[in-house]
């Protein structure tokens, strides 16, 4: 285990968990381990993964602004925005939409060394797969965002195979952080939806 993998790690796992209570600082923080992240996954091959870091650093500035300062509507008690959900059809739409940018970011991935072969030497390690884990955790993030409750069982979802990835290409550590993942995300599906049922 790196420095790199323990500190991606740890700033990971309090991001995630700062996020399930609401904190509007968990933005924040995910920005030092998107730098942080996005360095190892160039190490180990997970080139979806690396490309995904960009977009979670924007997003993690968009998320903290949206929590913190939303329109009057949307706030909750804390003057903060309050926790919703998906309508059906939007969220047929969103699962539909991720499964075909998946085939489309996976075909192109497993085939990045050779279209650029002075950047990646070596192939994408599982490239469907992890372009599965890349484009859900955009529409996940988008979800997160808007603070819709489907947002923590995507994540689910998403947790069960990056856990699995990250073991195989022995970044143990990384595999077990994604593990805790999949636990806290079923406890934020929970109590966001508690709070949702609570108007909170």
């Amino acid at each position: 285990m790196s420095h790199l993998e323990f500190w991606a790690t740890v700033s990971g796992g309090l991001a995630v968990w700062l996020s399930v209570k609401e904190n509007v600082w968990s933005w924040i923080l995910g920005l030092v381990n998107v730098v942080l992240a996005s360095i190892m996954f160039y190490q180990i091959q997970l080139y979806p993964d690396m490309f995904l870091q960009g977009f979670f650093f924007v997003t993690n500035i968009i998320g903290f602004w949206l929590w913190k300062f939303p329109k009057v509507e949307n706030a909750n008690l804390k003057n903060e925005l309050k926790i919703t959900k998906l309508e059906p059809k939007t969220s047929a739409f969103l699962i539909v939409g991720g499964l075909i940018a998946t085939y489309l970011m996976g075909t192109f991935s497993k085939n990045l060394h050779d279209i650029f072969p002075k950047l990646f030497s070596l192939p994408s390690a599982f490239p469907y797969m992890d372009s599965f884990t890349t484009v859900m955790s955009i529409v996940a993030t988008f979800m997160l965002m808007k603070k819709k409750v489907e947002a923590w069982w995507m994540w689910l979802a998403i947790d069960i195979i990056s856990t699995y990835m990250y073991f195989v290409k022995d970044v143990k550590l990384y595999s077990l952080l994604y593990f805790v993942f999949c636990i806290i995300a079923v406890f934020g599906a929970v109590e966001w939806t508690r709070k949702w049922k609570q108007g909170s």
